[in-house]
């Protein structure tokens, strides 16, 4: 499924163990895929499970395949760099701009069209399970081994959040698909163990424990105001205005009031919509603008490129979400030049969160480190 607006569809072809690897081209470039010929093991029967914490009321992913993944390679053996004869990575081909495939060891997988899928009721016994329904995937943002998102130019960019969105759609329209969440992991402070530059889409069959939250808080804002919560959230820091970092027309980026992290950044579009595949073609150059814009200030604020978490939280636009406001988090644990943020007993055991600077001076810091 391509969504409206996107410039040019997806090459699709698979590799050696079926998996589907979808390749993304800037313009005026043509995906040249080859043979995946690595002797890759069957993937049948593999799969994960979901078990539900009755004291939480969340569900969580046991993944023991995943111990298996690769975990920091030298940079000649790079499963992410191009494989131009096929035989040594995860992409067969002698080059490419974007791409997009199943992860090889995956927290969920089995989502396919015309697979249904059920969460079990979790009335239903003591210790209820379920199959890790879901899915994967891998997007590599380069094949250049040593570039990065803030590297990126805005067109190649743009080519990145077409293609989480063209993926958003085409896995919001899986049976048993809840909710879709593009991410990126940068630096080894976040646990970074691949360091192409790269990130993840998930497809959970369940809304995950943050979401339900913020929704649940959205649902209580509409019945006492009548109003959106994000909406007046984005309205309520732009007129404050002392921790917006970027003002734009069509999008806004902020530190929030109450930022959990050292350096924390939301960005969100002015005009409130569920996901990626709703936003407009200015909206998305704006988007991405401003994306660019924060990462580039980003690796400013100290002499090496800051660690950081990027999470898209959008949403399916169903009932059960239907409050949700598509926006993009950024978060970071690095405290200062030389010192991480570690999520200890407070913030782990209680998820009680205790910053170490001021929202307010996080935001000062990165309106001085200057536009991109």
């Amino acid at each position: 499924m391509t969504p409206p607006g996107l410039h040019s569809p997806a090459v699709t072809t698979h590799l050696a163990d079926g998996r589907e690897i979808d390749f993304f081209a800037l313009p005026g470039h043509t995906p040249r895929p080859v043979p995946d010929r690595r002797p890759l093991p069957d993937r049948a029967g593999l799969h994960s499970q979901i078990r539900y914490d009755r004291q939480t009321g969340d569900w969580i992913a046991v993944a023991a395949l995943r111990q298996d993944r690769t975990y920091k390679p030298p940079a000649d053996q790079c499963p992410l760099c191009p494989s131009p004869d096929g035989t040594v990575s995860e992409v067969p081909a002698p080059d490419y701009d974007v791409v997009v495939f199943e992860n090889r060891f995956p927290s969920l997988s089995g989502a396919a069209a015309g697979r249904p899928f059920e969460l079990p009721d979790p009335a239903s016994a003591d210790l209820v399970s379920a199959v890790g329904h879901g899915r994967c995937e891998v997007i590599c943002f380069s094949s250049d081994h040593t570039a990065s998102f803030a590297s990126l130019s805005h067109t190649h960019a743009r080519l990145v959040v077409d293609a989480w969105r063209t993926r958003t759609a085409a896995l919001l329209a899986l049976p048993g698909v809840a909710q879709v969440f593009c991410f990126e992991n940068r630096g080894e402070e976040i646990g970074v163990t691949l360091t192409h530059p790269h990130g993840q889409i998930y497809a959970y069959p369940y809304l995950t424990p943050r979401t339900r939250s913020m929704l649940a808080h959205a649902d209580e804002h509409r019945d006492r105001t009548g109003r959106n919560l994000f909406e007046d959230i984005v309205d309520a820091e732009v007129t404050d205005g002392s921790r917006v970092v970027v003002n734009h027309p069509l999008v806004v980026a902020f530190v929030p009031f109450a930022a959990r992290w050292p350096v924390e950044v939301h960005i969100h579009p002015r005009r409130r919509v569920a996901n990626l595949v709703d936003l407009d073609d200015d909206e998305l150059d704006a988007l991405t603008a401003v994306y660019l814009d924060v990462l580039r200030r980003f690796d400013r604020l100290y002499d090496s490129p800051l660690p950081y978490i990027a999470a898209v939280h959008q949403y399916s636009g169903r009932d059960v979400d239907a409050e949700g406001a598509l926006h993009i988090e950024l978060m970071s644990v690095r405290r200062s030049a030389t010192k991480l943020k570690f999520l200890a007993g407070s913030e782990s055991a209680m998820d009680a969160f205790i910053t170490d600077v001021t929202p307010e001076d996080v935001a000062t810091r990165l309106r001085s480190a200057g536009p991109s």
